[in-house]
């Protein structure tokens, strides 16, 4: 059983770490009828730096923020992708933030000493943003625009799909700023 200090949060990751259905389409969320990601100026403290960041520190670029937990299976196979992702797109605004969600930090740095991503991890263990932005499974993804909307989700993460999260993101960094 997951303890968390967000009972609601872990009753809902609990519940659902079976999801198999992917809602992340190659169509995205018109840009009118896209709402504003909640939070964004919540400092968590990153991996890489342990320096404080917050998603309205990268308006201007299209942010894949990943919510995620050691004990993920499908976290497994995300991660090198997004490990991809940022090498891939980079130079054209992607940034790709992973937020961890474990309450013990040590079970996180194992799982990321195994994976050493290429992108940016912050630490959540507090659960100030998953009930928020609606995460219901891990890992849960949204795909936000230059302007801070969420234009895309996906729950679960399937090796299937992969040109679909793919061609969202490009997509999505296609789009002139506004």
């Amino acid at each position: 059983m997951i303890k968390h200090s967000k009972p609601i949060l872990a009753a809902a990751i609990s519940s659902c770490l079976l999801i198999s259905s992917s809602l992340w389409a190659t169509d995205i969320t018109p840009l009118a009828s896209a709402k504003a990601a909640p939070h964004q100026t919540v400092k968590l403290p990153e991996y890489q730096t342990n320096q404080n960041v917050s998603l309205d520190m990268e308006k201007g670029r299209v942010i894949l923020v990943d919510f995620w937990a050691s004990w993920c299976g499908p976290c497994r196979e995300s991660f090198p992708w997004m490990t991809s992702m940022q090498a891939k797109y980079k130079d054209q605004g992607l940034k790709v933030i992973a937020i961890n969600l474990d309450q013990e930090k040590g079970q996180a740095l194992d799982f990321l000493d195994e994976f050493k991503p290429g992108f940016s991890v912050l630490f959540d263990s507090q659960a100030e943003l998953p009930e928020d932005f609606g995460v219901i499974g891990m890992p849960t993804s949204f795909l936000i625009d230059r302007q801070g909307n969420i234009r895309a989700t996906h729950i679960g993460f399937h090796q299937k799909n992969i040109d679909e999260y793919e061609s969202a993101i490009a997509k999505l960094l296609a789009e002139k700023e506004e």
